[in-house]
């Protein structure tokens, strides 16, 4: 069964998320919803959903990533599940292209910290500590932020803002630094 993703303008995406209690993370009900998210997140596709995309105001989202893009530093990540994160960044920041299941069909360059660190619950309740680079650091990011109420629209570089449909049209090919130059904006 899949699930209904909310689009922007649901008050749930801008509500921050509660924590799951232990005895939540166990409970066969968070377990099915783990279960029922990967599904609908494959079918999307995306790389990552936050509770609050399918309208759970729940500190919980899972992630994978099966693509590989050297240019993006993004390699393969398999499925696993967050809850409760707290997030460490770093401080390089690198801009790229981000869209958004609950932003449906829009771009847009947001800068983010190239590395960041997760200390989380893993689907069992158990600690995890993730460190992360490149496009995985973004996923993290995009998603813990989801978790707080806030979408990348919040953090875009405002002047990339496009249709997919336009960014595959106009944007094809165009490194990020010289669309940047192209609008006047300074690259992260």
């Amino acid at each position: 069964m899949l699930l209904k993703i909310v689009q922007t303008g649901d008050p749930v995406l801008r509500t921050p998320a509660r924590p799951l209690t232990p005895e939540e993370i166990a409970s066969a009900e968070v377990q099915q919803l783990i279960e029922l998210m990967r599904e609908t997140m494959r079918d999307a596709p995306g790389v990552g959903l936050a509770a609050p995309q399918i309208g759970l105001p729940l500190q919980l989202a899972v992630i994978e990533d099966v693509a590989e893009v050297e240019a993006t530093e993004r390699t393969p990540v398999p499925f696993h599940v967050i809850i409760n994160p707290r997030l460490t960044l770093g401080d390089e920041r690198v801009d790229f292209f981000e869209g958004c299941l609950s932003v449906d069909g829009y771009q847009a360059v947001v800068p983010r910290a190239r590395t960041a660190r997760v200390e989380a619950r893993d689907h069992r309740g158990e600690p995890v500590s993730i460190d992360a680079s490149g496009w995985y650091a973004r996923i993290l990011q995009h998603e813990i932020d989801h978790l707080g109420g806030t979408l990348y629209i919040d953090r875009m570089r405002t002047r990339t803002f496009t249709t997919a449909r336009n960014a595959a049209r106009h944007l094809a090919g165009v490194a990020v630094p010289e669309l940047l130059a192209r609008l006047g904006e300074t690259p992260a």
